[in-house]
């Protein structure tokens, strides 16, 4: 082989190098993480990074008929498009860039609210795009961590879990003047709420406590004892079907005698969704952590990126499975 000859097999070689690291990584500095995608265009079976027009750190998500919705830092609301995920509210319910915690759809599903940092509490009308702020009720502007709705024939029931250990709830569409709070355990904050009927669900606390209510003004204590990690994430199905999420792994299940333990991590994990009666779910948390249920056992499965994992929604038919987490970290399924 000659010296020229050596010399353009070299650059042909250094040159293919080059154009595959720049096909299979961001540009950020030997980051394997892979770029993301439009939503349209991710991989079916996979776990694939989708774009976002934000890199604040999303904390919750939720499927509507009319479309898919993330809150995240610095009061913004998200809506999923064919080609990225793009801001619909900037700077919070009352324009002043309180953090979005939690976000509820109701039951006829035209309408959620979202929770938040401040106090901060806001419906938003999915067809017709109007934000109503509900923001401080009862004059509280602790923060509120997560919120759930229920539904009678005409009217909505708020569920709002503080930070200050109480539980706000109006059961007259969120009217000024309508609410009311208790402190339903020993006034640690409320980490999630979960309601499966009008006035049925379930919470936790961080004092490592699941307490469940038939009305949302007596709440009773249903667990769960000698767990020893905190309490994240909770689906409250029915009265017999529980699961909960937390520290080192693990996930716990009501199953209406009694709570079945399960490791099936070291990361804690934020949220957990278990549906299609009991047949799929996922959990998700720290470190891009997710564990998806095939209705006998946990599996852990393999992701993307790195980022920290906040909530997890399952999709449908036409919908994709989608979790969300720090950074902007979007990922669909």
């Amino acid at each position: 082989m000659t010296r020229v000859t050596a010399l353009v097999f070299t650059i042909i070689i250094s040159l293919s190098l080059g154009f595959s690291a720049c096909d299979t990584t961001s540009s950020n500095g030997g980051d394997t993480t892979p770029n993301p995608v439009s939503p349209s265009e991710a991989e079916d079976g996979e776990w694939t990074l989708v774009k976002s027009t934000v890199d604040n750190t999303i904390h919750d998500v939720t499927i509507t008929p009319e479309g898919v919705f993330a809150v995240a830092e610095g009061g913004i609301l998200l809506k999923r498009t064919q080609e990225e995920w793009v801001k619909v509210v900037d700077g919070g319910i009352s324009g002043n860039g309180n953090d979005l915690y939690g976000i509820a759809k109701t039951a006829n599903e035209n309408r959620f609210w979202m929770v938040g940092s401040s106090g901060a509490v806001g419906e938003y009308n999915v067809a017709t795009e109007n934000l109503n702020d509900h923001s401080q009720p009862m004059d509280a502007s602790n923060n509120f961590n997560d919120v759930a709705v229920t539904r009678k024939p005409d009217t909505t029931n708020i569920y709002i879990a503080g930070d200050s250990g109480k539980m706000y709830h109006n059961f007259a569409d969120g009217k000024e003047g309508k609410w009311n709070s208790v402190t339903p355990g020993n006034g640690s904050a409320v980490n999630a709420v979960g309601f499966f009927d009008d006035r049925q669900g379930h919470i936790v606390d961080a004092n490592q406590s699941v307490l469940t209510t038939q009305d949302d003004g007596t709440w009773n204590k249903a667990g769960i004892a000698d767990a020893d990690v905190d309490f994240e994430g909770i689906d409250s199905d029915s009265s017999d079907d529980v699961w909960v999420s937390g520290g080192n792994g693990m996930i716990f299940k009501w199953n209406g005698s009694e709570w079945i333990s399960t490791k099936t991590a070291e990361a804690t994990l934020m949220d957990i969704e278990v549906g299609n009666e009991d047949q799929t779910g996922y959990a998700v948390g720290a470190n891009a952590t997710i564990i998806s249920y095939n209705g006998s056992e946990w599996v852990s499965q393999e992701t993307p990126t790195t980022e920290n994992l906040n909530a997890v929604v399952q999709g449908s038919e036409t919908l994709p499975d989608i979790t969300v987490g720090a950074g902007g970290t979007i990922m669909e399924r």
